[in-house]
């Protein structure tokens, strides 16, 4: 009788054991997932936010530490603009007091990127108490992609070709173009590329700049979430949380390449086409956008 007890309680033993290393596994493959999709969707002219909202729910990644997570992948995607800058960074920082040109880079960064911050550290709470629902969201896809097209249509007059070229008013304008990736489901790659070709740079020098953009934009934004949210971490998590952020690291390296190559030769009129559906967890209704470009559905759960 003793021996068949212990002979139970072993296999019960090596059979939790062996759960819990497949659910350690799911979870890593969960946080590989999620960080890949913000590294592919942080720098192109689609909403990172909705897309993560979409696959997060779809794998069941929403718990409490999901909102620590997204802080953790997108510092990888960060990262990988600056190593794959690293050149351009590092000759700026060397050449700051000897060079005009590497000055006016950094002020022309500090002006884009001032209407946003203080824009969204004065109204982010009546914006996340208004706007962060999943009809909202669905229709800043649509108008996004509208805006997209209609960019794309008008006659090209760029008369800024390169980043270097760019007067502080052009960098404040397309800082001001920033402004509205404060509003959900709002790209700020988008919002600044296509704000940036609206004001009359090129489209690789929109989307360079954009690039450039998003390292104090985002990090500014990573400090503060990581401030406001670090109760939230735990030692446990670092596994998770390294698979992410790697798999961002390294997604978001080759997206940037890829985009660069990209707009040599094709214009954006694709990224206006991109499908989303949000699930709304107030409303239990089904939100569909197809497209930045589409119709918005409410569907009753």
């Amino acid at each position: 009788m003793n021996e068949g007890s212990g002979d139970a309680a072993f296999i019960f033993t090596i059979f939790n054991r062996f759960q819990g290393t497949n659910m350690d596994l799911l979870l890593l493959a969960k946080a590989l997932i999620l960080g890949v999709v913000e590294g592919l969707t942080e720098f192109f002219p689609i909403s990172s936010t909705g897309h993560l909202i979409v696959v997060g729910d779809l794998i069941n990644f929403n718990n409490g530490s999901s909102k620590v997570f997204e802080v953790v992948i997108q510092l990888g995607a960060i990262l990988a603009v600056v190593w794959e800058y690293r050149a351009r960074f590092l000759h700026v920082a060397g050449n700051f007091s000897k060079e005009e040109s590497s000055r006016r880079f950094v002020l022309n960064l500090m002006i884009a990127f001032m209407p946003a911050a203080v824009l969204g550290f004065l109204f982010i709470k009546l914006i996340k108490l208004y706007l962060f629902n999943a009809v909202s969201v669905a229709l800043a896809f649509i108008i996004g992609g509208i805006i997209i097209l209609f960019v794309e249509r008008r006659p090209q007059r760029a008369r800024v070709q390169h980043v270097d070229d760019m007067s502080w008013l052009d960098a404040l304008k397309v800082g001001c173009a920033q402004v509205f990736a404060l509003i959900p489901g709002t790209s700020r790659s988008g919002s600044t590329i296509i704000g940036g070709m609206l004001f009359g740079l090129e489209r690789k020098a929109a989307t360079e700049f954009s690039f450039f953009l998003a390292v104090p934009t985002m990090f500014a934004a990573t400090i503060y979430d990581v401030f406001k949210h670090r109760h939230l971490f735990t030692s446990a998590d670092i596994p998770v949380f390294g698979v992410g952020f790697v798999a961002a690291f390294v997604s978001a390296f080759f997206a940037v390449r890829g985009l660069i190559r990209y707009v040599s030769h094709h214009n954006f009129n694709a990224f206006a086409l991109v499908p989303y559906c949000l699930w709304s967890d107030d409303s239990g209704d089904l939100v569909l956008g197809f497209g930045e470009l589409g119709r918005v559905i409410a569907l009753t759960a």
